[in-house]
């Protein structure tokens, strides 16, 4: 039966192998997880680095798998991933009084939908701005993969405005 198989792949044509070849490529079971890496100052920086180092290896049941380019400023859990990452801007979300948020286990986060369905959730009221992406697939979770992150931004970025 294998043989075939192969046979018949000998016989496709240039082009469509191409094509094959490509598309396999673009395949999202083969592409690791991307997350855009933050470029806090160095305070931040290094506020970011000792929260890397008190992560959890698993949030919400899932273990972490770090997104691409590697960074100890980002972290992933999971498939499709929570994305952690560390040092991001001040949302402007932030200034509108109407905005959402929740506390969980002692940190405070804005609350904001995504237009793909997705959540995410960033820190106030910490010397840096810690970001937490919930992809649509596990909004079902609600806040309570944030409870996993708690204890290592209490001990890591201290209270503050960023």
């Amino acid at each position: 039966m294998k043989i075939s198989r192969r046979r018949r792949r000998c016989l496709v044509s240039a082009p469509a192998l191409a094509l094959l070849i490509a598309s396999a490529g673009c395949s999202s079971a083969d592409e690791a997880v991307k997350a855009a890496v933050p470029t806090p100052d160095s305070k931040v920086t290094e506020l970011c680095r000792n929260l890397d180092k008190r992560l959890p290896k698993k949030v919400d049941g899932l273990g972490r798998v770090d997104p691409e380019p590697k960074s100890e400023l980002t972290a992933g859990w999971g498939d499709p991933a929570i994305i952690l990452r560390c040092g991001v801007a001040k949302p402007p979300k932030m200034n509108d009084p109407e905005a959402d948020g929740v506390t969980a286990d002692g940190v405070n986060w804005l609350i904001e939908e995504q237009d793909d369905g997705s959540f995410r959730f960033t820190t106030t009221l910490r010397k840096a701005y810690v970001e937490i992406t919930l992809p649509k697939e596990r909004a079902g979770d609600g806040v309570s993969p944030l409870t996993d992150f708690a204890a290592p931004v209490k001990k890591t970025i201290p209270k503050g405005i960023a």
